[in-house]
């Protein structure tokens, strides 16, 4: 699969991103930032993934960061309250996490729900079920034994490169193959850009929508485990806030049409680096860290006109 002429954009707008803002700060090229960009990109890299299936079906998630919070307080009150091993604690996690994602997904193929009320239910709902469970305290991991290996999924490095960009990496082949080179993948585009005709071509599109949300969900819970030890402590009011929107502006950046049917993990991935890059940018500039979400409202309203732009062209040729 040649990478096409959007992607192609993408990568040259982020080298020349990079490239600006080591002439502005040689720091940005120093390996201690490179491994913290790279940290980043690759733990909101592997839930951009899952929001980008949601997104090519023509749906969208809006809970995932109330998830971050939810999940992450289970963690805490799982390993140290009910003095579950870390093991079965994870394994249980990525269980709870893929279930939410059948409940989602079930709402919106079989009660014909919007996918946008479902989520926004969901996101009002997590958070709200997190802050009450702990009555609003911070939660931590105490000095449990035998997380090493949790803890090295979100803060050690492998000859240098961050464990997360290793696992997305994983990840990303994986869903690469899966999305480009399945039946499921061509099933999903099929669905994204016209479900009734898909159905009359004999797909089972509810099953396709509901996997879709499952698989937004399961990255999701293995994001939570990555965020609760990369921080090393969940707030129930504010951990994980607004997440959810770096994965779409990822999504939308790297080609995912928010009307379905279109998009590509290279693009993903591409547009998550670039996520993360403005953001560090911000930060190596000294730009006012308030303008974060300004940038990357900026960053969602280009892809939005590109994508708009694209379309027109397409139909008039």
């Amino acid at each position: 699969m040649k990478p096409n002429r959007k992607e192609l954009a993408i990568l040259a707008l982020l080298i020349l991103v990079c490239i600006i803002t080591g002439l502005k700060n040689h720091q940005f090229f120093s390996v201690v930032n490179m491994q913290n960009t790279s940290r980043l990109i690759g733990i909101y890299g592997i839930f951009s993934i899952g929001l980008g299936v949601v997104i090519i079906t023509g749906g969208v998630d809006l809970s995932v960061g109330s998830l971050f919070a939810l999940l992450g307080v289970a963690m805490s009150v799982m390993m140290v309250d009910w003095h579950i091993p870390p093991w079965a604690t994870a394994l249980l996690i990525l269980g709870c996490s893929a279930v939410i994602g059948l409940w989602h997904g079930l709402l919106v193929s079989r009660l014909r729900i919007q996918p946008f009320i479902v989520t926004l239910c969901g996101l009002l709902f997590y958070r709200g079920m997190a802050r009450f469970w702990v009555d609003d305290d911070t939660r931590g991991f105490a000095d449990i034994k035998n997380l090493e290996w949790l803890k090295a999924c979100a803060n050690e490095n492998l000859y240098g490169i961050p464990a997360p960009l290793i696992l997305l990496a994983v990840v990303g082949v994986g869903m690469f193959f899966l999305l480009h080179r399945s039946v499921f993948g061509r099933h999903l585009f099929a669905v994204g850009r016209n479900e009734e005709a898909a159905h009359y071509a004999g797909i089972n599109t509810k099953r396709i929508l509901t996997l879709a949300y499952v698989c937004c969900s399961f990255l999701a819970g293995i994001a939570t485990i990555q965020f609760a030890f990369y921080t090393n402590s969940i707030s129930p009011s504010s951990h994980g806030n607004f997440y959810e929107l770096y994965g779409i502006a990822a999504a939308v950046i790297g080609g995912c049409s928010l009307r379905g049917g279109e998009g590509s993990i290279v693009g993903i991935l591409l547009g998550t680096a670039l996520i993360q890059v403005l953001r560090n940018l911000v930060n190596m500039l000294h730009i006012k860290s308030s303008l974060d979400f300004a940038v990357m409202g900026t960053v969602i309203m280009i892809g939005v006109l590109a994508d708009q732009l694209l379309s027109k062209n397409k139909r008039s040729s």
